[in-house]
């Protein structure tokens, strides 16, 4: 679409069963981020579909919305692209939004790509950064950047002619919000009425049992690399002893000896651990710019060389089987 009056920073809240997905707050809170950034402040609206959302949108509230557009429902409360698509059309045709921002989850990376193309703009998939220029405090053109070419690019995209600027982001590329004490913020009921285009009917809901990670949430990370690929056992009963998780660079990924979802860096996930162990892993940018933001990052390689050494806390130059291996018999202790 084309408009002059582009207002605020359109944030898609991301709900299943009721419960609000931990990338739709942290999109709150880096929209709230670079909104101040302006000379003219943005305000955050937030977008919350579904059936009987009155919680949910005092929940959005408390994380430091402006506003909430709720569009409640009783065929909305589960979703399906075709719905959601067409709630979001006339919002956006309501209000104008300057930037629509959506968690690169299943749901956002169905959803983004069909509105966009409803509406003709534009849009920049799996985002790791946001910013505006920083010398013209008066321009809302928003700078994404998104990994390119196998996560050896880094690519920086404007859409300067269409809006709304369009981005999904990835999840646990930002930080959670802090709740805040009082809420000013206010909900917006958005009460057309949207007949239920039921091209897709959902006819039940099977929930299947996998043993599926969610690295991004753990609190202690080992990581294996391509020069520990003999001792991954080792790996995972330290991570298990240490209550972690088990990461990996995208090398053992891609050899097939460690799933797909336990890969860090920029085409895994982005992760934030208070503990870091990065164990036979070179630090090739686009491993370390998934992992650099944990607080504290342990580091043990045969190379004094290895560039994850200037990203570590503390850099073990040693064999990562025998460190382990005298690791696990003091923690077992």
């Amino acid at each position: 679409m084309k408009y002059t009056d582009g207002k605020d920073i359109f944030v898609f809240i991301e709900q299943r069963d009721n419960s609000i997905q931990p990338v739709s707050i942290e999109l709150i809170g880096e929209a709230k981020r670079i909104a101040k950034t302006r000379n003219t402040p943005l305000q955050v609206t937030a977008v919350l579909i579904g059936d009987d959302t009155d919680d949910l949108a005092k929940e959005v509230l408390d994380y430091g919305a402006n506003k909430v557009v709720v569009v409640d429902q009783s065929h909305l409360k589960n979703y399906d692209t075709l719905n959601y698509t067409n709630v979001l059309e006339q919002i956006i045709k309501t209000y104008h939004p300057e930037i629509f921002l959506f968690g690169g989850t299943v749901i956002g990376r169905d959803l983004a790509p069909r509105l966009s193309a409803r509406v003709f703009t534009g849009l920049t998939a799996d985002a790791t950064h946001l910013a505006f220029d920083e010398d013209d405090l008066d321009s809302n053109l928003l700078y994404v950047t998104r990994p390119a070419f196998g996560g050896n690019l880094l690519a920086t995209i404007l859409c300067s002619d269409h809006k709304p600027q369009m981005s999904t982001i990835r999840p646990g590329v930002f930080d959670k919000p802090e709740k805040t004490d009082n809420p000013q913020g206010k909900v917006i009921a958005f009460n057309e009425h949207f007949s239920n285009d039921n091209r897709v009917e959902i006819i039940e809901k099977v929930e299947r049992k996998v043993d599926m990670v969610a690295i991004e949430n753990a609190n202690i990370i080992v990581s294996a690399g391509r020069g520990v690929k003999h001792c991954l056992p080792l790996i995972k009963s330290l991570a298990s002893i240490m209550g972690g998780e088990v990461g990996s660079s995208r090398a053992l990924i891609d050899e097939g000896l460690i799933d797909k979802p336990h890969q860090v860096g920029q085409t895994g996930k982005n992760v934030k651990p208070s503990i870091y162990i990065a164990c036979g892993i070179s630090g090739a940018i686009q491993h370390t710019a998934g992992m650099e933001k944990s607080n504290r990052i342990i580091a043990i390689n045969t190379d004094e060389q290895a560039p994850i050494f200037n990203v570590s806390d503390l850099g073990i130059i040693a064999d990562a089987k025998a460190v382990l291996t005298h690791l696990e018999s003091r923690l077992t202790k």
